[in-house]
């Protein structure tokens, strides 16, 4: 009878495991518990940043009191500025080195690459350090946002909880996204936005199942943010509207220059961190604090570049600064975020993308309504529009900058220029870089995330690895009905065609074959069908192969040697289901 109690809640633990990695509903729970986390997670980690800001600085937000001095410090002034960074270095650079290097950096790419190549396995101990790290960064001056830490900060969540539950990787992925939706729709307090990121720029694609668990993760994490933190809109900022229809031309041309300002901020950050490495010789755990040294020198002369700054943001669209200091706002926060990430600090870049497209929009409007002030709107507008733009630019994302913003400032006016203004931006973007500000970091370290979804499950291999001998091949002399029993009995319904000397002159169908049998006027030889496909050599990638091989009728193609000229093998359509199914059976 004991035996029989102690059966019946194991069978009850199994069932309930079973019906959460496998069914829908279960899914769904866990996004649902994902979002709560990912909800505290936001709270939580803006209380750090508010307590590490308050510590450092002596002010909840420095950048809404740029240039005041430490209260703590009587008679430094804003002398304290040099220290603040290293003092915030010291600590969070030996915790990175030590406990999570993947928490330094601005995460987002860490995340994608989690998704696409790991399965969605992040080390549970990334939450905690990026946390730590990124308030101490942001806290002690570093310019970076909190968005990508919580991203990370919520992936890893959704990580772990998905590999406690032992989901397949399928649903593991879907959890990651969970965790970073829930993570940006508390943080920005933008429900709709959240899935979108998710969806947009870590899985980078859209089905009902993965939809349906990110929104449901978002919805619960911005409920709980909302009940901890208000319900407020995350800028509070001015009615804006559109005064004439004239003004979407120079929308168009707001989306030129701020989508170019968006690929230049990427390659700036990457620039910066690559002079970084080059200099820094030292141990890395004190990288971040030999930086900060410079770090806090740039905050001396800009102290309004102290932090996440989207104080100072607000008051740029509110028409408190001219066009001058605007463009030097823009510059120099592109130079502190690359700085901040270049010695070592941890935090993200859409935050500072949005400063220097507020910027830089604004100081566009400003020109443009001096120019023509009976037609356009404010400055302010441009600004605003100007922050999707850029973001758009650097992360390629115009979906989420559309929706983001919209969300952010409460402001729907602003969608139908927005939303023209994004994709000018993006196709711009698109003309000037191959990768995104994120997937550049990936792709210095040799990961091609397009390569890469294009391939789907395939290996990384060549066409060599996997291709067969070549069949038997039929003379160019060979009458049709004599090809038609060779091609049926080859099983491949398509052959090669050699003439005389044996030199390749290309391929020829069963479907050809079948089309001239019955018509007496028809060629007589199977020389006159042969048709030259497209060339697939030994060393073509197997995810090159299959466009080829799709378009191709029949079950297969030749393979020409490294010179494209000698035929060395065959490569068919099962060669490729193989492979893909080699590296889940390892």
């Amino acid at each position: 009878m004991e035996l029989r109690r102690r059966a019946v809640p194991v069978s009850a633990r199994g069932s309930l495991g079973a019906w959460i990695r496998d069914r829908n509903a279960g899914l769904m729970v866990l996004a649902l518990v994902i979002g709560v986390g990912a909800g505290l997670g936001a709270v939580a980690f803006r209380w750090l940043i508010t307590t590490a800001t308050h510590v450092l600085s002596g002010h909840e937000d420095y950048a809404a009191a740029p240039g005041s001095g430490h209260p703590w410090l009587p008679g430094w002034g804003s002398w304290f500025l040099l220290l603040a960074p290293v003092v915030a270095g010291l600590v969070y650079g030996p915790l990175v080195y030590r406990f999570a290097r993947e928490a330094r950096g601005h995460g987002v790419p860490e995340v994608m690459y989690s998704v696409a190549e790991r399965g969605g396995h992040i080390k549970p101990q990334v939450s905690l350090v990026k946390a730590l790290a990124s308030a101490l960064c942001i806290g002690g001056g570093g310019s970076v946002g909190r968005e990508g830490p919580i991203v990370q900060i919520g992936a890893a969540l959704g990580s772990t909880l998905g590999r406690v539950a032992k989901l397949p990787e399928r649903r593991l992925r879907v959890l990651v996204a969970c965790g970073a939706a829930g993570g940006i729709a508390a943080t920005f307090n933008a429900p709709l936005a959240g899935p979108f990121f998710a969806m947009e720029l870590i899985l980078q694609s859209f089905t009902i199942e993965s939809f349906g668990a990110v929104v449901l993760a978002s919805v619960a994490a911005s409920v709980t943010g909302r009940a901890i933190m208000g319900n407020e809109a995350f800028l509070s900022l001015p009615v804006f509207q559109v005064r004439n229809p004239v003004e979407f031309a120079l929308f168009a041309v707001l989306g030129l220059v701020i989508g170019a300002v968006g690929v230049l901020f990427a390659k700036v950050l990457y620039r910066v961190e690559d002079v970084c490495d080059r200099i820094w010789r030292g141990p890395e755990w004190l990288r971040p604090a030999a930086g900060g040294v410079l770090l806090g020198g740039l905050l001396m002369l800009l102290p309004q570049l102290y932090g996440v700054g989207y104080p100072v943001l607000g008051d740029a669209i509110d028409g408190d600064y001219a066009i001058g200091f605007l463009l030097v706002l823009l510059a120099g926060k592109m130079v502190a975020t690359s700085l901040t990430i270049g010695i070592g600090g941890s935090g993200g870049v859409f935050a500072p993308s949005l400063f220097i497209g507020a910027m830089g929009g604004t100081a566009f409007g400003l020109v443009v309504h001096a120019l023509l002030p009976g037609v356009t709107a404010s400055p302010g507008v441009y600004g605003l529009i100007g922050m999707g733009a850029a973001f758009a630019g650097s992360a390629r994302a115009p979906i989420t900058g559309v929706i983001t913003l919209f969300e952010i400032t409460g402001e729907y006016s602003i969608i139908l220029p927005m939303m023209s203004t994004v994709v000018v931006a993006t196709l711009v973007s698109r003309a000037l870089s191959r990768d995104t500000i994120y997937t550049a970091k990936l792709r210095r370290r040799g990961i091609d995330l397009d390569a890469r979804h294009r391939r789907g499950r395939l290996p990384d291999r060549t066409v060599g690895s996997v291709m067969e001998q070549v069949p038997d091949s039929l003379p160019a002399t060979t009458a049709p009905r004599d090809a038609s029993e060779l091609l049926a009995r080859s099983g491949h319904g398509v052959l090669p065609v050699v003439d005389g000397a044996g030199t390749y002159l290309g391929c020829v169908t069963a479907r050809a074959v079948a089309e001239v049998l019955g018509d007496p006027d028809a060629v007589e030889t199977v020389g006159d069908l042969a048709e030259v496909p497209a060339a697939i050599t030994s060393t073509t990638n197997l995810v090159d192969a299959l466009d080829p091989l799709a378009d191709a009728e029949g079950t297969g193609l030749p393979v020409f040697g490294e010179d494209g000229r000698e035929l060395v093998g065959w490569v068919t359509h099962q060669a490729l289901l193989d492979a893909m199914r080699a590296p889940a059976a390892r």
